[in-house]
């Protein structure tokens, strides 16, 4: 059994930055690019190896024939050598090595990719403490550049199980990566200043969303956005309320009959409770939490009836959610009085779990369980079976083509967050279970030549990024942005008798 050596970058949810507590979920982080590189931790040198070892065995397997794998490598090698305390970059090492990163962003074909590398390049600026001159100057002005290519996104382009049900959810999603990185540069005025208010634009897409899921899901991260931007007018003080909108949208979800498809079977609560507890973040965010915590009904009563719906393995995927929502509307204690079983039962049910099982409901389990123990402070609760098992489950994903060719999706949770608690080593050490092989280059051998089957390869590239991001030193813990940021309710202290 693996002998464990924790490194946790955070102690429970009132040692939580703003940014995580907006972004918690690595959903949002690995399949959308936003909120990468949190718990940032001293430059390590062997975790740069590790990860410029990772884009190496990428390029072995032709997967640089992709722009965007190409920038992440790139952007990844500039992240590190700026982070590198024994490096000294000039602004002329700056300006030189950010001219391939540029090319490879505009290189990229798919508009909303080419908006999601943008936006990412933008807020690893923001994190490293980088200025922004070098994005916009006389020659250049790369924000405008990345706005412009969100209006060339067209809808329902998205090639998944839920095909015809997205409407511009891919567009609104690209406009919240956009305004965040806006305001990680201190440009925000810009989206609402002049011919245009991309604000109020991007509000309007909300109602050209059909299915009530999308439109929660995705419209609670472009409300926490703007929240965050400090933009609430805009969101229900000019005679509309988006937010009261989408909670009364998403009550009609039976009536219109329009339920997401998930890779596997899920239970009728699951798509309901997702997106409520997302809106119940947004919500945590408003200047008005207790008027949109009982519109329509009773939205916490609502929460906790759905969450003892759904099945075991699904609430290891919507516990965080549920709890990150709670504390940030200081209601945990309420509505959680006792949040070691909480907490307990989610972890504990990684005995019943086979992650190889399939790559979605069962495959990124772990990596909850694994996320809900760290932010809850409880990562007593994680012992070496539950990593071993964890890691040792890839293999398994070649049951089925489906669970084969999505085997990047688990993985880049993985990483991510064995990254978070000082375990990423265990990917990089040879295993019995990959016939003394290591995890990584074991999956990535496994690739389709050039990586051009695995349509979510891209989110090994975002674990990658993010963990590049993470080694540039806790004093640039926070920016501006979420550190000057306010919830409108003090988080519940007694939520956690133990303090955490």
């Amino acid at each position: 059994m693996t002998s464990l050596s924790f490194s946790a970058p955070v102690d429970g949810l009132h040692h939580l930055s703003n940014e995580t507590r907006v972004i918690a979920t690595p959903w949002s982080r690995m399949v959308r690019g936003i909120g990468l590189g949190q718990h940032p931790v001293a430059y390590d040198a062997e975790a740069a190896a590790r990860i410029r070892h990772t884009f190496d065995l990428l390029s072995a397997k032709g997967a640089d024939s992709s722009a965007y794998t190409r920038f992440s490598r790139l952007l990844a090698h500039f992240v590190l050598d700026v982070a590198d305390p024994d490096r000294h970059l000039r602004r002329s090492d700056l300006e030189q090595g950010l001219v391939p990163i540029l090319d490879a962003v505009r290189a990229e074909a798919n508009p909303y990719f080419r908006v999601m590398a943008g936006c990412i390049l933008m807020d690893a600026f923001a994190k490293l403490g980088l200025d922004r001159a070098l994005l916009v100057n006389a020659e250049t002005d790369f924000p405008a550049e990345i706005l412009a290519v969100a209006d060339t996104i067209e809808p329902d382009r998205i090639k998944d199980e839920n095909a015809g049900r997205h409407g511009h959810y891919e567009k609104l999603s690209a406009y919240s990566a956009v305004f965040l990185a806006f305001g990680q540069l201190g440009l925000r005025d810009r989206l609402v200043v002049g011919r245009r208010n991309h604000v109020r634009e991007a509000l309007g897409l909300l109602e050209r969303i059909p299915a009530p899921f999308f439109r929660g899901r995705g419209g609670s991260m472009l409300l926490s956005v703007i929240s965050v931007l400090g933009y609430e007018r805009f969101i229900s003080g000019e005679g509309r309320d988006y937010r009261k909108e989408v909670l009364s949208y998403l009550d009609r979800a039976d009536e219109l009959s329009l339920p997401p498809a998930f890779p596997q079977p899920m239970s009728e609560s699951f798509p309901k409770v997702y997106p409520l507890l997302t809106m119940l973040n947004a919500i945590a965010m408003s200047d008005r939490p207790e008027e949109y915590l009982t519109h329509g009904r009773d939205r916490l009563a609502e929460a906790k009836e759905l969450m003892g719906r759904i099945t075991p393995v699904e609430r290891t995927h919507m516990g965080l959610y549920y709890i990150i929502a709670l504390h940030n509307l200081g209601r945990l204690h309420e509505q959680v009085p006792d949040l070691d079983a909480l907490v307990e039962d989610i972890v504990g049910q990684w005995v019943h779990i086979d992650p190889g099982a399939n790559y979605f409901l069962h495959g990124i389990s772990y990596a909850y369980i694994v996320q809900t123990a760290l932010l809850t402070g409880r990562l007593a609760l994680i012992d070496g079976k539950t990593l071993d098992r964890l890691v040792d489950g890839f293999p398994d994903l070649d049951r089925t083509d489906d669970d084969r060719i999505n085997r990047p999706y688990p993985f880049a949770y993985a990483l991510n967050v064995l990254g978070e608690v000082g375990c990423s080593h265990l990917l990089f050490e040879p295993r019995d279970a990959y016939g003394g092989a290591t995890p990584i280059a074991w999956v990535i051998d496994r690739l389709s030549e050039g990586g051009r089957e695995e349509h979510r390869l891209y989110m090994l590239n975002h674990a990658l990024v993010s963990y590049a991001l993470r080694l540039r030193g806790p004093r640039w813990a926070e920016t501006p942005l979420f550190k000057n940021f306010r919830f409108p309710r003090p988080n519940d202290r007694g939520a956690d008798r133990h303090g955490r």
